[in-house]
Formats: C-alpha cells, structure tokens, sequence
C-alpha cells in the first residue's frame, strides 16, 4: 500500500490528507496533533476512525489544513480520513457512515448584506 490522499472540508475549513502505514503518528501543518489540536475533544475527533475502525497505531497521516477555527480544522481531517479508510476497505463505510462520520458539513457563513448591520441583523430603526 502506498500513500492515499484524500480531501475533507467543513464549514470554510479544508485538510488535505495523506495516509500510509506507519506507527499511527498524526502531523498537522507539521506539528503534531496533541500541539496543533490542544483540548481533547478535539483530539478525539480525529482519533474516532481509527477506533471505529479498530485500527489504532496501523496508520500514519499527514494533514494540511487550512481556513476556519480549531474545531472546523479537526472535523475536516475526520472526514477526510473516513473517506481514507473507505479507499482502503469498502466494509469500513457502515460503520462510518452509522457514526455520521462520511457526511460533509455544509453550512456556511451567510454573506453581508448591503444595507445592513450583518447578514441578518439591520441597522437601528428610529421613528422619529
């Protein structure tokens, strides 16, 4: 098996994702996950394939993620690693898929309005 490269993006966030076998060490922009990733929620949503996928310390993967905050970032390297293992084993995908773990996030920021305070929000409205 050589190098599997695989996109994931949410919200304004996109990681590029290149996995091989290894030791299960995970890089982020060149640092690593505990460094870049530092709460652990954050940490466990990056680890959740390969527990679902009983596959700790099988692979290792190098992320480039840009755009976004923290949490975007982590969810974007989640997805892109879930389609990861789908490439590698097709069996992989319902148990992904029932974790809800292959659905991209698609929600964005809503553009500013001209004529506008925000996207939503007006400007105050004074009657007199």
């Amino acid at each position: 098996m050589d190098i599997i490269n695989t996109l994931g993006r949410r919200k304004k966030s996109i990681a590029r994702v290149y996995m091989s076998k290894g030791k299960g060490i995970v890089t982020v922009n060149g640092k690593d996950y505990k460094d870049y990733f530092p709460t652990v929620a954050l940490q466990y949503r990056i680890n959740q394939p390969f527990t679902i996928t009983d596959t700790e310390g099988q692979y290792d993967i190098k992320a480039n993620v840009s755009g976004g905050g923290i949490t975007g970032q982590a969810e974007a390297i989640r997805l892109a690693v879930s389609r990861a293992f789908v490439l590698i084993d097709a069996d992989n995908k319902p148990a992904l898929k029932a974790e809800g773990l292959m659905t991209r996030d698609p929600r964005m920021v809503e553009r500013k309005k001209p004529g506008q305070k925000k996207a939503r929000k007006k400007f105050q409205f004074s009657k007199r």
